[in-house]
C-alpha cells in the first residue's frame, strides 16, 4: 500500500460562515479562520478543509457559486484568502479548497448568457430542454424539494437543476464547460491551494435521454439512477486528473453520494487516474425511512457496524477510505451517533472519535465535533436557514404528511441548521464568535459547551482529539493497518482489530449507556494505547466506554 502524506493526515472542515467573525456583521469570514489557526494547531489537524467562499447569491450557503475566482465580501478579499493560505502554511497546515462544478449559480455570467437566446454561444454551457405535453421534460424531483426542472420564458425551455431552481446544472458534455473548469482549477492550483473537495462530483454526468423516473410514493419521480454515476463521469474525471489533479501534489476527495463500492473503487483507485478518495454515505443514511432524511428514527447499529466495515473490508488494497460521523449537511454527530444529554455527552463524543479514527482511511473533524457541539433545539422555522430544511417543511406540511410539530421534531433531529451553528468558542456573548447579531442564532448550550472551557481542562474532549490525532501521525498501524471486524451481532458493542506487520490493536467501543460484559475487555497483560475511562472493569465495558489496547 502506497504511503502518501494525504492518507496520514487528519481533515478538520470549516464552515466559514459560523466559525469566526472579525468584523462584527453576524456572519464568520476569511480573517476570523486565520485568527484561529494557532488553536488548529493546537488541535494538531494537517488539512483545513474550506468550505466555499467564492462569490455567491447564497441561495444554497454558497454552494451556488457566480465567481469562481473571487471572493465573496461578507468572508473577505482575495488578499485576506492570500493571508490566510500564507499563515497556514507557515503552520504546517494545508489548505483545500471546496469546489462545485455539477452546477453554479443562475446569477453566474455564463447562465445570464446561457438563458438569453438559443443561439447565444454559452447556451450549451446548460441543460436546456423543450417541454412535454404542456409540462416539464421528464418527472424528475429535485434534491430540495420540487421539480428538478425550470421554465425560463425567455426561450420558451426547461433548465436543469438537480437542487435548487437557483443552481443550474452545468452541461459537462460540452468541451467548453470542462475546459473552462479546469482552467480555473488550475488558477487556483498556482495560488498554491493544497487540493479540492469535489461537492456531488458523482452527478456531472447524465443520461442523455432523460427518462422518467419511477414513483416510489412520492410527488415526483426518482431521477438519481440516471444522474448519480452516470455514464461519463468517469471520463470525464480521468481527464480532469490528467489537464490538472496529476501536475500537482494536492489532496482531492470526491463527495458521491449514491456511490457503490464497485464504483468508489474506480473513482478512488490506487492507480491515481482520478481522486485521492470519496466520501460514501451508506453510513448516513441507515436510518432513511420513506420521506429521506426526514424521520426521528433512531439508527441500528448493526446496521453501522454492517455497512462501515464493508466499507473497510471492500476498499482496502483497491481504493481508501473518507472517515466521517458529521459534516455541514449532517446533524451533530454526538447528537445523531452517541448522546447528547449532559452525563453522557463528552463521554459518548470521545467513544465516536476513537471508533472512527481507529479505522482505516482519512478522518474528517467538523468543526466543533472536538467539542462535542450539539444539535439546536428549535422551537420554530423562523429560527431555520437552510434551503433544504424550508423547502422541504413546506413540501412535507402542505402535502399534509407532516404536521407541524412533527416536521419541527425531524428538523431538530435531521436538520443541516444543526451544524451550522456558530462555533462556541467562550461564555462571552454570542459564544465569541460575533459581536454583532449571528446569520444564525448560537446554540443555548454555549455557556456549558465552548473551547475555552475545553483549552482549561486536561480531560475534555479537545484534548482527547488531540491525543487521537498525535497517536495517528505515531502510528502506522492506525493508518495502513488491515481491519477485521469482532462481535458483527453484538447489538451495543461495535469491535474490531487493526494488524500491522505483526503489531495488533483491539479497539471496543459501547454505544450504549448499559454496563455490558465483553470477552475482550480484560486489560491484564495488555498496554493500553487511548481510553476514555482511568478506570476499567475486567470482562466489562462501561457505559460509552472506548478502549484500544496492544495484544
Amino acid at each position: 500500500m502506497s504511503k502518501v502524506w494525504w492518507k496520514e493526515s487528519v481533515v478538520y472542515q470549516i464552515y466559514p460562515r459560523s466559525f469566526m467573525d472579525s468584523n462584527g456583521d453576524g456572519i464568520g469570514d476569511l480573517n476570523g479562520i486565520t485568527s484561529k489557526l494557532d488553536y488548529l494547531k493546537e488541535l494538531g489537524v494537517d488539512v483545513l478543509w474550506i468550505s466555499p467562499v467564492y462569490k455567491s447569491p447564497g441561495a444554497d450557503n454558497g454552494y451556488d457559486i457566480s465567481d469562481y475566482q473571487d471572493i465573496l465580501d461578507e468572508f473577505g478579499t482575495m488578499e485576506d484568502f492570500d493571508r490566510l493560505l500564507e499563515q497556514a502554511h507557515q503552520r504546517g497546515l494545508k489548505i483545500v479548497m471546496d469546489l462545485v462544478l455539477n452546477h453554479t449559480s443562475n446569477e453566474h455570467p455564463w447562465f445570464i448568457e446561457s438563458r438569453s437566446t438559443v443561439n447565444n454561444p454559452y447556451r450549451n454551457y446548460y441543460i436546456w430542454r423543450k417541454g412535454q405535453k404542456g409540462s416539464e421534460p421528464n418527472n424528475w424531483g429535485a434534491m430540495f424539494g420540487g421539480s428538478a426542472w425550470e421554465y425560463d420564458t425567455a426561450t420558451d425551455m426547461y433548465y436543469l437543476h438537480c437542487f435548487s431552481k437557483e443552481q443550474p446544472d452545468l452541461n459537462w458534455e460540452e468541451a467548453r464547460v470542462r475546459k473552462s473548469l479546469y482552467d480555473m482549477m488550475t488558477w487556483w492550483c498556482e495560488k498554491g491551494v493544497d487540493g479540492f473537495r469535489f461537492d456531488v462530483i458523482s452527478m456531472i454526468s447524465k443520461v442523455q435521454t432523460f427518462p422518467d423516473g419511477k414513483k416510489d410514493g412520492g410527488l415526483y419521480g426518482n431521477g438519481w439512477p440516471y444522474i448519480m454515476n452516470g455514464p461519463k463521469v468517469h471520463d470525464y474525471i480521468q481527464e480532469m486528473n490528467r489537464e490538472v489533479l496529476s501536475k500537482y501534489d494536492i489532496m482531492t476527495v470526491g463527495e458521491a453520494a449514491g456511490v457503490t463500492l464497485t464504483e468508489a473503487k474506480k473513482y478512488a483507485n490506487t492507480n491515481g487516474k482520478e481522486l485521492n478518495m470519496v466520501f460514501q454515505f451508506e453510513h448516513m443514511c441507515i436510518d432513511e425511512e420513506k420521506y429521506g432524511k426526514w424521520t426521528t428514527k433512531r439508527y441500528n447499529l448493526l446496521d453501522l457496524k454492517r455497512v462501515l466495515s464493508k466499507w473497510q473490508t471492500g476498499l482496502e488494497g483497491k481504493a481508501w477510505n473518507s472517515l466521517f460521523f458529521g459534516n455541514h449537511d449532517q446533524p451533530r454527530s454526538v447528537s445523531r451517533f452517541g448522546d447528547d444529554r449532559p452525563e453522557y455527552r463528552e463521554r459518548s463524543a470521545k467513544m465516536l472519535a476513537t471508533c472512527m479514527h481507529m479505522m482505516q482511511g482519512t478522518p474528517y473533524v467538523y468543526q466543533g465535533e472536538e467539542l462535542g457541539m450539539t444539535n439546536f433545539p428549535f422551537e420554530d422555522l423562523t429560527q431555520c436557514r437552510d434551503i433544504e430544511t424550508l423547502h422541504y417543511y413546506a413540501e412535507l406540511t402542505e402535502n399534509g404528511i407532516y404536521s407541524n410539530d412533527q416536521m419541527m421534531d425531524c428538523i431538530r433531529a435531521r436538520g443541516r441548521d444543526n451544524a451550522r451553528t456558530p462555533m462556541q468558542w467562550d461564555t462571552t456573548m454570542n459564544a465569541g464568535f460575533s459581536t454583532g447579531t449571528p446569520w444564525i442564532a448560537v446554540n443555548p448550550n454555549y455557556k456549558e459547551i465552548n473551547a475555552k472551557e475545553q483549552l482549561e481542562r486536561t480531560d475534555s474532549l479537545f484534548y482527547y482529539y488531540q491525543q487521537l490525532i498525535r497517536l495517528r501521525h505515531m502510528n502506522k498501524i492506525m493508518v495502513y493497518g488491515h481491519y477485521k471486524l469482532l462481535l458483527p451481532n453484538h447489538k451495543d458493542i461495535f469491535a474490531y482489530k487493526r494488524n500491522y506487520y505483526g503489531k495488533e490493536w483491539t479497539i471496543l467501543c459501547n454505544f450504549s449507556e448499559q454496563e455490558v460484559t465483553c470477552k475482550y475487555a480484560n486489560l491484564t497483560g495488555k498496554k493500553l494505547i487511548i481510553s476514555n475511562y482511568e478506570e476499567h472493569k475486567k470482562g466489562i465495558l462501561q457505559p460509552y466506554e472506548a478502549l484500544v489496547y496492544q495484544e
